[in-house]
């Protein structure tokens, strides 16, 4: 029996239109064998019952995730009240039950509590670790699940309609570690009702939007068809909002070697006026710049005493 084949060297992005009832690592797995790829990966996790943008990574564009994951993402959410549930969405067992439904104005007023950066405790059914164990296979076993509250930031929200006393319907932007359902819990309780997340759709994921995504169906098809690279984004795709810096060939040799390259003094000093506050997987990632070679990514990097110092190197041919 012959070994298996690793799958192809494909690199860049797909924006796939994820739909419900299906979990994040389905869907990798799916569009990973559309395109026989070789790595695959996800910039952040969508709940099996939500749908919309969910970027994923093939080939050298998985070096680029730890740097989506840091990225806005906006969602529009549908709040269904007089109902709270085990799971805060409409899958979870009923756990208690009102009559009040929140006024449009009562809504918005409380609202004003949560944003900014705020303290949120997650819910107990989520990927989470607790001692080696995700919460949600501890809350599906009856164990206790108490999660310690996290910074996380809400950027805007907006109320945008009622169709019925019983629904409310959102838009939001938030930050890294953001979970719709914990906000939901919480509004119904600081409005003393009951609510839980009925429908959830995210829209953007940092420069990943709605308008540019692939349904899976349709990913499918153009599968069959020998099309599906035609959906592909490339590499540098995810890292719009990082500096970019134009080098020459030569330059592009050293970097794919490992090794620094020397800047020229208005070069940094343009680079270190787009400079932004950034943390990437709990490291200080303030000073990140791309090094572009003819328009292709050769390496992420670190600007520092006149020296742009790779930090991850791509290989693309």
């Amino acid at each position: 029996m012959g070994r298996r084949s690793k799958g192809l060297d494909i690199d860049g992005w797909i924006i796939l239109d994820k739909p419900e009832d299906v979990t994040s690592t389905d869907a990798v797995a799916r569009v990973r064998r559309i395109f026989n790829a070789n790595k695959a990966g996800h910039a952040g996790t969508l709940d099996p019952l939500a749908s919309g943008v969910l970027p994923i990574a093939l080939g050298e564009a998985t070096k680029t995730v730890p740097y989506l994951v840091e990225a806005e993402k906006s969602y529009v959410f549908t709040v269904r009240w007089g109902v709270s549930t085990a799971t805060q969405d409409r899958e979870g067992a009923i756990i208690a039950q009102s009559d009040v439904r929140p006024t449009p104005d009562a809504i918005r007023a409380a609202l004003t509590a949560f944003e900014g950066k705020i303290e949120q405790v997650p819910p107990a059914y989520s990927a989470i670790k607790v001692e080696g164990a995700r919460a949600y296979d501890l809350a599906r076993a009856g164990e206790t699940v108490e999660l310690k509250p996290r910074t996380v930031v809400l950027h805007a929200i907006e109320l945008l309609e009622t169709p019925s006393p019983d629904e409310s319907v959102f838009s939001m932007r938030c930050g890294k570690g953001f979970y719709v359902r914990a906000l939901v819990r919480d509004l119904a309780a600081a409005l003393g009702a009951e609510g839980h997340v009925a429908a959830l759709r995210r829209t953007c994921v940092g420069p990943f939007h709605a308008d540019r995504a692939v349904p899976l169906d349709d990913l499918v098809e153009l599968g069959h068809k020998g099309a599906a690279s035609e959906r592909l984004e490339p590499v540098e795709t995810a890292l719009a909002d990082i500096p970019a810096l134009a080098i020459s060939g030569e330059d592009a040799s050293k970097l794919r070697q490992g090794r620094p390259i020397v800047l020229l003094p208005h070069v940094v000093e343009t680079l270190k006026s787009k400079f932004q506050t950034r943390t990437v997987s709990g490291q200080d990632a303030s000073r990140a710049a791309l090094a572009l070679c003819e328009g292709k990514a050769v390496a992420l990097g670190d600007v520092r005493a006149g020296q742009f110092k790779p930090i991850r190197v791509f290989h693309l041919s």
